[in-house]
């Protein structure tokens, strides 16, 4: 017989119904900050860099040491889900993302930035991974890809607002306010928390793997640092070299820990299941070319075609709008087509499109940049939705928690090295002093998105290892639950 994961609920029937159809809301609330606050930030680049005297460029320490800060703190959510309860800590990780972005609003130079956005990451690695956890928990797998889409509708209304919120708040504004703007959504998410959250926990918990987090964190830490400064001149050759393999060294030691402990920070044991090493995998892969993407905009659309921060706000808002437009249709796109073919076709057409952007000039007319952007972000949305619903496919009960917390893990380290990575590669075309110079820089962020989109595509390699039936317990159930309960119901 199965073994039986103990753990307590609010109720020991577990959650009543009207809990199950608040959860996908209550947990959208909290997604809906982060990805707002991401939108806005992105937006508000240039004005930040004027603001505090640096190039736009360096400005992405700002993006990537929060994503940074997700990816090392996410590995110990689980545990502390686990330990002390889903609602505690949900409700501890709203606090804290919510005074980190009190005290990004008040910083005055860029490393006190950088480190109150560190702090924002700490709240925000244990928002995610639980809040998914917990809908994992509640709703049985014909009923997660539904579950999923509908949490991500709402929380894409942040990726709508943001962009145009970040430029009209920078236009009339100050660049603090977009880090204010989480103050009430926060405190709202607070209240329906302690209210309707269902509190999972296990009754005995294995220690957590201090020396397992040590050397994880401080291995991708160092790892981001070099690639954040690789090609500043702030370091020498040796020294970039001898910080590499410092971390080279700390990721393969926890690669060793984590098969000789019984507890370990990440069951990497994991990876022996097909679908979810396929989609943890080829999700990182993918991720380190759509996860500079959102940086790259502002510095094409403000500095390069001379749009005011409002302008560059409104011609991301069409990406946002395809991605909520396809949720409807995504359980039937999957049933239909299957895991394998969705992941290895589409991830080729997200790359293709992102090499698109690098036609984008002074010239380009914008009925075409706004066609693009539609365009991709239908496909985009369609990568994301498949990646993330396939990490469940196989996995027990039991395994949820683990299981979650990687796919987080991975999900933010690709996108903290994409922002490092877009950075760099746009630097390294274009030449000192010119950062502010429009020709400069539409050839450096041209010459990024072809880089970019040709990773994306090579991704696509990681997901030919699936086979043809892989994921159909969750795309074929999915898709007759969804003709009978119809989209207004996927809660």
């Amino acid at each position: 017989m199965a073994t039986v994961p103990r753990m307590t609920t609010t109720s020991p029937a577990g959650p009543d119904e009207s809990t199950k159809r608040l959860l996908p809301w209550l947990v959208a609330v909290a997604f809906f900050m982060q990805s707002l606050d991401t939108t806005i930030l992105n937006t508000a680049v240039p004005a930040i860099a004027h603001a505090m005297d640096v190039t736009p460029l360096n400005v992405k320490s700002v993006l990537a040491s929060y994503t940074l800060s997700l990816a090392v703190f996410i590995p110990i959510s689980g545990w502390m889900a686990d330990r002390f309860g889903t609602r505690r800590v949900f409700a501890t990780a709203i606090g804290l993302f919510t005074l980190g972005s009190v005290l990004c609003g008040l910083s005055t130079n860029i490393d006190m930035l950088v480190a109150c956005r560190v702090l924002q990451g700490a709240g925000g690695a244990m928002m995610m991974p639980v809040g998914r956890m917990t809908l994992a928990r509640t709703y049985g797998k014909a009923d997660l890809v539904k579950a999923m889409s509908f949490v991500a509708i709402p929380s894409l209304v942040g990726p709508m607002i943001g962009p145009v919120a970040g430029g009209v708040i920078v236009h009339y504004l100050h660049w603090s306010v977009v880090f204010f703007v989480n103050i009430p959504v926060g405190l709202l998410g607070l209240y329906f928390v302690r209210r309707y959250l269902p509190d999972y926990r296990e009754q005995q918990t294995h220690p957590l793997d201090i020396a397992g987090l040590v050397l994880f964190g401080g291995g991708i830490a160092l790892l981001s640092y070099v690639l954040e400064v690789f090609g500043d001149n702030t370091l020498s050759g040796p020294e970039v070299l001898g910080l590499l393999a410092l971390a080279t060294l700390m990721l393969a030691g926890y690669g060793i820990r984590a098969t000789l402990t019984a507890f370990p920070l990440l069951d990497l044991g994991l990876f022996r299941i097909r679908t979810f090493r396929a989609s943890v995998s080829g999700g990182f892969f993918t991720r380190l070319g759509l996860g500079g993407i959102p940086f790259l905009f502002p510095l094409l659309y403000q500095i390069g075609l001379g749009f005011s921060p409002i302008q560059s706000g409104l011609l991301v808002l069409p990406q946002a709008i395809a991605s909520i437009g396809l949720k409807t249709f995504m359980p039937a796109i999957l049933a239909r087509l299957g895991y394998r073919n969705v992941l290895v076709g589409n991830t080729i057409i997200v790359g293709l499109l992102i090499m698109s952007f690098a036609t984008v000039g002074i010239e380009t007319p914008v009925w075409r940049i706004v066609v693009q952007a539609f365009v991709l972000g239908f496909f985009t949305s369609m990568q994301y939705t498949s990646m993330n619903t396939l990490v469940y496919a196989d996995v027990s009960g039991s395994q949820t928690s683990n299981a979650s917390t990687i796919a987080a893990t991975g999900q933010q380290l690709a996108i903290s090295f994409g922002v490092a990575g877009a950075s760099l590669i746009a630097a390294f075309f274009v030449p000192a002093g010119a950062h502010l110079e429009p020709s400069a820089m539409i050839h450096g962020v041209q010459q990024a998105f072809l880089i970019l989109g040709a990773i994306t595509i090579l991704s696509s390699v990681v997901f030919m290892e699936l086979r043809k039936d892989d994921g159909e317990a969750i795309s074929q159930h999915d898709s007759v639950h969804h003709s009978t309960h119809g989209p207004g119901s996927e809660g």
